[in-house]
């Protein structure tokens, strides 16, 4: 669907979600494929997906999708599973080269579902979080970010530009920036022949579905 949901209604995004629900509905189901929360959707537009399933069903199908509130069958630690899993991850592969994270300085390309998970992860380890990208720009801070000031701000006003302590960067500068762990974690064939050569980070995680092109 190519639609921009920030500039739906709530009842537009419901009407939307809803029709395409039924569209796939002989695509998806417990047995068949699980649709979870990716970019621009979330728990009430999983609820949505299960509940229209259900009507289809004739039946409650909580197993239909992840990701859906806590009230309706949810997961405890669903929301932040993806990002955990790429934080984890990358802890064992800097063991496996004895690169200490905490102290580490950790770029995140990405700051929703996955990005903002693993940033606050990183950070929380003692990793210094010296970059952030995502569609609103790049910012950074060779000292280190404060992810959940950074997350509040972006909350508050819709964009990574403008939150404290963090200075302003073009978006092909955010893959040179001097870190030693980088995490894609936003669209795919982000890192291609043209900008692969600028990274100098030790690691690279992936944290999007296909953000490296052959």
């Amino acid at each position: 669907i190519r639609v921009d949901p920030k500039k739906l209604s709530i009842e537009e995004l419901e009407r939307l979600t809803r029709r395409y629900a039924s569209e796939i509905n002989i695509l998806i189901g417990q047995d068949k494929d699980i649709p979870a929360p990716d970019i621009n959707t979330n728990e009430q537009v999983m609820a949505w997906i299960m509940d229209t399933f259900s009507m289809n069903a004739g039946e409650t199908a909580m197993g239909v999708v992840t990701g859906k509130p806590i009230s309706l069958g949810g997961s405890l630690g669903r929301k932040d599973a993806t990002g955990r899993g790429v934080f984890v991850a990358t802890v064992e592969a800097a063991r496996r080269i004895g690169m200490e994270i905490a102290g580490a300085k950790v770029a995140v390309q990405g700051f929703g579902n996955v990005g903002e998970a693993a940033a606050r992860l990183f950070a929380d380890a003692g990793a210094k979080v010296v970059a952030l990208q995502d569609g609103s720009g790049s910012i950074v801070n060779p000292a280190g970010l404060d992810v959940r000031a950074v997350r509040n701000w972006r909350q508050q006003n819709g964009t990574l530009i403008g939150a404290p302590g963090a200075g302003v960067i073009a978006a092909e500068e955010f893959w040179g920036c001097k870190a030693d762990v980088m995490v894609a974690a936003a669209m795919e064939n982000q890192i291609t022949a043209k900008n692969a050569g600028l990274i100098r980070a030790h690691l690279l995680t992936e944290g999007a579905n296909g953000p490296t092109t052959p």
